[in-house]
């Protein structure tokens, strides 16, 4: 599965919403909504200051000197912004993108088929890169620094090897695993940035600059409600800014207040900090069954009857971020900030009651 996007297609304009609600463009078309929210520029792009700095200058200097930009990697959370990082990237260099993603490239034709029909300076955008076949990966190597293709022809004592010259073409790869990755392929790329959570601050810049192009009304107090339950990911922001508007068109008058969020989120179950109901039950399991623990991750995995990837990469990195778990040599530990967070009495908190204190 590729996608292939020109400049145009980062364009950023306002929804116009009918009376239903519905995007008056492409037929009522929801299709369009994410990728019209997607920044078109820097100024647009709110957060990660550092990075964006030296994109610039990359940019910049690349430009200067008529070649493609340094092949590129952006890793973190998934929702914070490494699609859009790679759309401006292609936008800002003039150029188109192709997008496509680790598991899609499972043979070695597939990933020559793409990068064989590259335009000159074009940048092909891989998600999830820490899913690339070890194959198709090793193939990538002299992509990336010769800009050559080696497919071996044919089986047994007859085959032999094709070198296909490739355009120059920057490979923008995406990942929330870096650690996954292989060595030889993360040394291979010019510059690597890691993608931090947002600050309540960003968060409130980007559901402001959401409401407008929805066309949404929403007050200072809806955005600092829906800002603070949204675990510092503009993704999770925008969605459930989506949410409140359609509380608020169906239940209330239209506009998002304080009270429109605050019942938004109830309906939702979110608490105040985003937490959801899987986070809150994996911090009561490690409560009420391990005493607040430690607990190693696969008894965790199994008490909760999930996958440990599940538990690794969706639930702890947010729940570390606000203080709540901590990974200890010996497992995982609940902080007496989740107890109070929860309503929960610590072990030493029952002894003094009980003795009187």
């Amino acid at each position: 599965m590729i996608r292939a996007m020109g400049k145009d297609k980062f364009e950023e304009k306002d929804i116009n919403l009918g009376k239903d609600g519905k995007s008056q463009e492409n037929g009522g078309d929801f299709s369009t909504f994410d990728q019209a929210l997607r920044p078109t520029d820097w100024d647009g792009y709110v957060g990660q200051e550092k990075i964006k700095d030296n994109l610039k200058i990359i940019i910049e200097a690349a430009k200067g000197r008529e070649e493609p930009v340094d092949h590129l990697l952006f890793y973190g959370q998934a929702g914070l912004g490494k699609t859009t990082l790679a759309g401006l990237v292609a936008s800002e260099m003039g150029r188109g993108i192709k997008i496509t993603s680790g598991p899609t490239l499972k043979k070695v034709g597939d990933l020559a088929a793409i990068v064989s029909n590259l335009e000159p300076g074009e940048v092909l955008f891989i998600d999830e890169a820490h899913r690339l076949n070890r194959m198709v990966e090793e193939f990538l190597y002299p992509a990336m620094e010769s800009r050559k293709l080696h497919l071996i022809i044919g089986k047994g004592p007859g085959a032999r090897t094709l070198s296909l010259d490739l355009p120059p073409f920057t490979i923008v790869a995406a990942t929330t695993r870096a650690d996954l990755l292989s060595s030889p392929l993360r040394s291979r790329f010019g510059a690597s940035f890691k993608l931090d959570y947002y600050s309540v601050a960003d968060i409130e810049k980007i559901l402001k600059r959401s409401a407008r192009l929805l066309n949404v009304e929403i007050e200072e107090g809806g955005i600092e409600v829906l800002a603070r339950a949204a675990r510092a990911t503009p993704r999770i922001a925008n969605r459930l800014l989506k949410r409140a508007r359609d509380y608020a068109e169906v239940r209330r008058n239209g506009k998002i207040t304080r009270e429109t969020a605050e019942e938004t989120l109830k309906l939702l179950e979110v608490d105040v900090l985003g937490l959801e109901p899987h986070d809150r039950r994996l911090l009561e399991v490690i409560i009420e069954k391990f005493r607040g623990g430690p607990v190693g991750i696969e008894t965790l995995a199994a008490a909760l009857n999930e996958e440990r990837g599940v538990i690794e990469e969706v639930h702890e990195p947010y729940l570390m971020s606000v203080g709540f778990l901590q990974r200890t040599p010996a497992g995982r530990t609940v902080t007496e900030a989740a107890y109070k967070h929860l309503g929960i009495k610590t072990r030493e908190q029952k002894l003094l009651d009980e003795s009187g204190f």
